[in-house]
């Protein structure tokens, strides 16, 4: 088992060329597992499809773990930069949260395999190994403190927020594993969207 030394031991890109070739990585691990389950996808193939040797690929995510923790940050951002393009809404914070979290729950269930195997992997992700795991809730809340308008959240706006995207992600883990249908888990969102934020207190935009 590596030490805690070693076990994060992966580069950040930094040049132009050092980026493309970090995208295409994440671009091809998104591919493959969207095709097939995790178990099956092999890194000597992502490091294939990507274009680059396979110590690049290593250099950059030093386990399978690391590298689809790294993906649903990058889904997690280009969704937000989708919702960005979009015009404010001029509903209520809860029908703003709900709408994200609405596209979101289809964007990843029109992908089970990709999803099961992001969500496997920063389940099974402690963020002194794997730092990346934790952009994974503070991108995701940043955007639905956005959408909400909340410029200047409190402390129990983003202890609601944070309680927001864990219950959606149980809902989301429920229809994969096929406990609960789409129309059950808008249901329950807008449910639950409806209790929890129907008092946001921080600064709006």
């Amino acid at each position: 088992m590596p030490r805690l030394a070693e076990a994060r031991d992966a580069a950040e890109p930094s040049s132009v060329e050092q980026r493309a070739r970090y995208g295409r990585i994440l671009d091809a691990a998104a591919v493959l597992a969207s095709g097939k389950e995790l178990e099956r996808v092999q890194m000597h193939e992502v490091a294939k499809s990507a274009g680059v040797a396979i110590g690049t690929l290593y250099r950059y995510f030093p386990s399978k773990t690391h590298l689809f923790v790294a993906v649903m940050v990058d889904q997690i951002d280009q969704m937000g930069v989708g919702l960005t393009k979009r015009p404010k809404g001029t509903g209520s914070p809860a029908d703003a949260v709900y709408e994200i979290l609405l596209r979101a729950t289809r964007a990843l269930l029109r992908r089970p395999m990709l999803a099961t195997a992001m969500i496997q992997s920063a389940a099974t992700s402690n963020a002194a190994t794997i730092p990346d795991v934790a952009k994974i809730d503070q991108h995701f809340d940043a955007q639905l403190l956005d959408a909400a308008g909340i410029a200047n959240p409190s402390v129990r706006d983003t202890t609601v927020i944070r309680l927001i995207v864990s219950l959606w992600f149980g809902l989301i883990q429920s229809s994969l594993n096929g406990r609960a249908s789409i129309p059950e888990i808008e249901s329950d969102l807008r449910i639950a969207c409806d209790l929890l934020l129907a008092d946001l207190t921080g600064t709006v935009h």
